[in-house]
């Protein structure tokens, strides 16, 4: 009884929306990594600095959730929501890194395509999670995320053509393996975008 007299922590959408746009940052960096691979070092180092700063919010955001009696929204949510935007990244961090370690000194069209569909899927996650705050836009939010799941899925269609197109042309198998990798990764970012879309999803039907 007590709680429903009790303020609200609203800081949690801030730090949410502090992560989203770092998320697009990185994405951002990322594209420009893979059309500008003679200074992939530079990409990947702003892509670390994205990804450190985000992990300082995703830590913020869970101890405020530990001090925090009531919450905006179910913690459970909360806790699934940030961590779930710093998976993503965290893979943008291990695709520059693969990137650089693999010495990756040429990618294909499909990997430029991919890296593209990040930055849409970012965008996205950003603009959903800054309506996130009020559940008026709960129709708004439901349409980005099946936005997202549709380029999720357009990913999906990219990356299992750019394998086949892989097995069938490229007969050094050095550059096949280390392709098939930054391939994998990339698309795995739109996963973690759609997984953000569910968990989203989610929040709206239950508190709209």
């Amino acid at each position: 009884m007590l709680g429903r007299f009790m303020p609200k922590e609203e800081n949690f959408f801030e730090l949410f929306n502090q992560h989203a746009h770092l998320c697009v940052t990185g994405a951002e960096e990322l594209y420009k990594l893979v059309n500008d691979l003679p200074n992939a070092a530079d990409h990947t180092q702003a892509i670390q600095s994205s990804e450190k700063k985000a992990d300082k919010i995703t830590h913020e955001t869970i101890d405020l959730l530990h001090k925090t009696f009531i919450t905006p929204l179910d913690r459970d949510e909360i806790h699934k929501l940030i961590t779930t935007m710093d998976d993503i990244l965290d893979l943008m961090e291990d695709v520059a890194e693969v990137i650089q370690l693999y010495d990756v000194t040429q990618v294909t069209p499909e990997a430029v395509e991919l890296a593209r569909i990040c930055v849409a899927c970012c965008e996205r996650v950003s603009v959903a999670v800054g309506k996130l705050h009020d559940m008026k836009n709960a129709k708004d939010i439901l349409r980005i995320a099946t936005e997202i799941d549709m380029l999720e899925s357009d990913a999906d269609r990219v990356m299992r053509s750019a394998i086949s197109v892989l097995f069938r042309e490229e007969n050094d198998f050095k550059r096949l393996m280390k392709l098939k990798a930054v391939y994998e990764l990339l698309e795995t970012i739109t996963d973690k975008c759609e997984d953000v879309a569910n968990i989203l999803e989610g929040i709206v039907l239950e508190n709209a």
